[in-house]
């Protein structure tokens, strides 16, 4: 019973597991094109979700950060200048020791935007400053629509990667953005119901990420890119995405105090730092890397890093709880 009610909680990433093993056995049915076209249907999912986030986003909140503008300055430059050095610096060793498409999965994980939801969530649990979590793990995901495609331009593009960078932005834009504004503007409208209906409201996005991964699959699986991937190479993939957390958690940690942040803000900087989108960066991937048969493999480094940022930050923002507690008293 309990192995059953911890799969229950996890449900999520049992249910990416469950995706990709099925897709090894239905392909066809999955795959871009395929019997259920599934790619226009995760279209629409996608800015379902999107659209739920900007319904969800209280302006009020937002506005409380905005002042602390060192905070929003230092949570940035870790998520888009920080992460990406990793590659300027190791790309070349990724590129020989595993397949190209392998190692610019990682350098697509090292480009991406902060999380929205869990970021905050996690700030929330840690008792830090939920209010600057808010404010930049938005501004992270505004900013990604631009950033995210030009790093990839800068650092793919020479290795024969293709990319009309205004089309990627101008694309990305009406898929994440525009969504998020109509859900704003929708707001006093409908914030009511989805307040309701959280329970269901707050599971949409996963069900819409688990589709988007059996499609991904499905089209990497029917084009044979995962013939010559070794268990050594998946299990390596899982170390370098550990260590990349663990690593990069406790320098945005060390430069936090630093700064000389209050707790609160160190725990916002942390969490909206170092974590990085499922839910923006599959669909932003199939707009930058198009129908790519490698697109699988390229998914592949941010599909092991989230889990294992759930976890470790799950971890972490208790002992941060603990450490508020403690000072409060």
């Amino acid at each position: 019973m309990k192995i059953i009610n911890k799969l229950k909680k996890e449900w999520f990433l049992v249910g990416m597991v469950l995706a990709i093993g099925l897709a090894a056995l239905s392909a066809d049915v999955g795959r871009t094109g395929g019997l259920i076209h599934l790619d226009k249907l995760t279209g629409i999912g996608v800015a379902l979700v999107f659209f739920l986030h900007g319904l969800g986003l209280s302006p009020s909140a937002i506005k409380a950060g905005i002042s602390n503008w060192r905070l929003h300055i230092y949570i940035q430059l870790a998520t888009f200048l920080a992460y990406p050095l990793l590659w300027v610096v190791f790309g070349d060793l990724l590129l020989a020791y595993m397949p190209s498409a392998l190692a610019f999965g990682f350098c697509y994980l090292f480009v991406l935007p902060s999380t929205i939801s869990s970021s905050v969530a996690m700030t929330s649990v840690g008792k830090g400053n939920v209010p600057g979590a808010i404010f930049n793990a938005s501004l992270s995901s505004i900013l990604g629509i631009l950033i995210t495609p030009l790093l990839i331009q800068l650092f793919m593009g020479f290795e024969g990667a293709k990319l009309d960078l205004m089309e990627s932005v101008i694309s990305i834009g009406k898929l994440l953005l525009l969504p998020m504004i109509v859900g704003q503007l929708a707001r006093p409208l409908l914030l009511s119901f989805a307040e309701k209906h959280k329970a269901v409201v707050n599971k949409v996005d996963k069900y819409v990420i688990l589709l988007i991964v059996y499609n991904a699959f499905c089209d990497s699986v029917a084009n044979g890119i995962w013939h010559s991937f070794s268990l050594q190479l998946l299990l390596s993939s899982i170390v370098i995405c550990s260590v990349v957390l663990l690593v990069m958690v406790h320098l945005v940690q060390w430069g936090a105090r630093r700064c000389q942040f209050i707790l609160a803000d160190e725990v916002a900087a942390v969490f909206c730092g170092t974590k990085k989108t499922l839910a923006a960066g599959i669909p932003m991937a199939t707009v930058i890397f198009g129908s790519d048969p490698n697109l699988g493999m390229l998914l592949l480094p941010i599909m092991l890093y989230h889990p294992i940022q759930i976890f470790y930050c799950a971890i972490l923002a208790s002992r941060y709880a603990e450490q508020s507690e403690q000072l409060a008293r």
